[in-house]
């Protein structure tokens, strides 16, 4: 009887070399890089568009665009670091990530709070403004994939679907609409849903959170009679020009002076002085005025390549860590950006929410970024289909 004779000690250690190396020099998957390239393509593309509606100001052009490029070359090598944290980390960080965020967030009331356009959502230190709830969209999203993985086998039970899930979502939701900031609000109840629904959860058990969600967000509206005001407002009516209309009114002037093919890069006629939030709400705008509709084709390009890479990772992974969690990032990202560009086009009243990537804003740039990292690490475990034939040929 013969026996197998067994690897030596420096045999191991040279298999297990060539395997490390193996690991590290695999191509990548097609997902991972549909989401690396659009969201480095859109980030560039966002701080070409951020200097050109900056240029119309006659002093600190230079120190926004600085600023921008800065924010992406902290945010981009940090997409990449994030995509090698493996999935069990992510999953071990949930809480103290959630806590963290909630923690950042109240900050905003005390003396470090900053209030802006009625919105009290941003904190300064040292001269450094920073809005914390962009970073509890994603934690959110993590935290609430962590919490119903551990209840997978229970998802068909309503209190285990809304326990703790919906009363802790409410407390983070709480904590923004405490500021009055109906737009973040709404992409945090945007999260929690599409969370719910890539789940799997039950739609009987589904219509609840949607009601709660809309419920919510109607009474942030009800309760600023400005912003009711200015959400019902009727920009047909030039009375109102002046008034709440003219950021929208010249919003759409805007895209419609660029027509098919543009006024060409930096020769915007809105960005003087016309259109206030021209770098970031609604920079969009600028990019139709100055580019035309082959630009803003482009843009939409982007995003929906950047969607096709986010869906094939939830299509294919087989945890549902992933699915949640992926479903969740692609939700607030795909949602935010649908939602900036419906307030453009006077599809959608004017919410104040940025324009992912493209807008100008440091912390909202990195936010999106860690996203983007954490949607990276996801689509490493989703194999090439170099690896897939080659694990089919053994």
């Amino acid at each position: 009887m013969t026996q197998t004779a067994r690897p030596s000690r420096s045999e191991s250690r040279g298999l297990a070399a060539r395997v490390t190396l193996g690991r590290i020099f695999t191509p990548p998957s097609t997902e991972f890089l549909l989401i690396a390239s659009t969201a480095l393509l859109l980030t560039c593309f966002g701080i070409v568009m951020v200097i050109s509606a900056t240029s119309a100001v006659e002093m600190g052009v230079m120190d926004t665009a600085l600023k921008q490029a800065m924010f992406a070359a902290v945010g981009i090598p940090l997409m990449f670091l994030v995509s090698r944290v493996p999935i069990s980390v992510l999953k071990k960080i949930a809480w103290p990530a959630l806590i963290a965020g909630i923690a950042m967030q109240l900050l905003v009331f005390t003396p470090l709070g900053v209030a802006a356009d009625g919105n009290r959502n941003w904190i300064k230190v040292a001269g450094i403004s920073a809005q914390p709830s962009e970073f509890l969209k994603l934690a959110l999203a993590i935290w609430i994939a962590y919490v119903l993985l551990r209840k997978r086998a229970l998802l068909g039970v309503w209190k285990h679907v809304f326990i703790p899930v919906v009363p802790v979502s409410v407390l983070v939701i709480g904590t923004v609409m405490a500021g009055h900031d109906l737009g973040t609000s709404m992409v945090l109840v945007l999260i929690l849903l599409g969370c719910l629904f890539f789940a799997g959860v039950r739609l009987r058990l589904f219509v609840i959170p949607v009601l709660l969600g809309v419920v919510s967000v109607a009474l942030l509206a009800v309760m600023s009679p400005d912003r009711m005001r200015r959400m019902t407002a009727s920009c047909e009516d030039m009375t109102l020009y002046e008034t709440d209309c003219y950021q929208s009114i010249h919003g759409v002037w805007g895209m419609a002076n660029g027509g098919i093919f543009g006024l060409g890069l930096g020769n915007s006629q809105e960005k003087y002085g016309w259109l206030p939030a021209a770098a970031n709400d609604f920079i969009f705008a600028i990019v139709g005025e100055e580019l035309g509709l082959i630009g803003c084709i482009v843009v939409l390009g982007l995003f929906t390549f950047f969607a096709i890479g986010a869906f094939h990772i939830m299509r294919k992974t087989s945890d549902p860590f992933i699915r949640v969690a992926a479903g969740g990032i692609t939700v607030w990202i795909l949602g935010q950006a649908l939602i900036n560009i419906g307030v453009v086009l006077r599809i959608v009243p004017v919410m104040g929410v940025p324009l992912p990537f493209m807008s100008q804003g440091g912390t909202a740039l990195i936010a999106v970024l860690l996203a983007c990292g954490v949607l990276l690490a996801f689509a490493r475990t989703i194999p090439a289909p170099e690896r897939e034939q080659v694990g089919g040929k053994g």
